[in-house]
């Protein structure tokens, strides 16, 4: 695996600029070294995480809004407090029916993303 170091001690919401990964779909990464990544991603209602799988393990806690998951074929309606893991290899993926944010910790760093 290609180690990409780690971020600063202090990332500022502020400074940190929105990548959009899809329609009414954007994240900042907030957080990692080769170990652990913290992102945020904003998701405008209807906004669609669409279904994948990838070898990291992931938590994902919803920080605002309302989402229908969909983990490992089991569809589940989150909303504001609630949080979801997600295992290594299982098919996934959320729709938001209100607008919202979601904090996904992944393990290790998903190297994609830094790409």
């Amino acid at each position: 695996m290609k180690s990409f170091g780690a971020s600063k001690e202090f990332l500022l919401d502020k400074d940190q600029e929105w990548e959009t990964v899809g329609e009414g779909v954007k994240r900042k990464i907030m957080g990692y070294d080769d170990k652990i990544m913290l992102v945020k991603v904003h998701f405008d209602e209807g906004g669609i995480g669409y279904e994948h799988e990838h070898y990291h393990s992931q938590t994902t806690y919803v920080a605002s809004g309302e989402f229908d998951f969909t983990i490992g074929g089991v569809k589940q309606t989150v909303k504001e407090g609630d949080s979801v893991y997600i295992p290594p290899n299982v098919l996934h993926g959320a729709v938001c029916t209100k607008s919202g944010i979601l904090i996904d910790v992944f393990s290790p760093i998903r190297e994609d993303f830094m790409e």
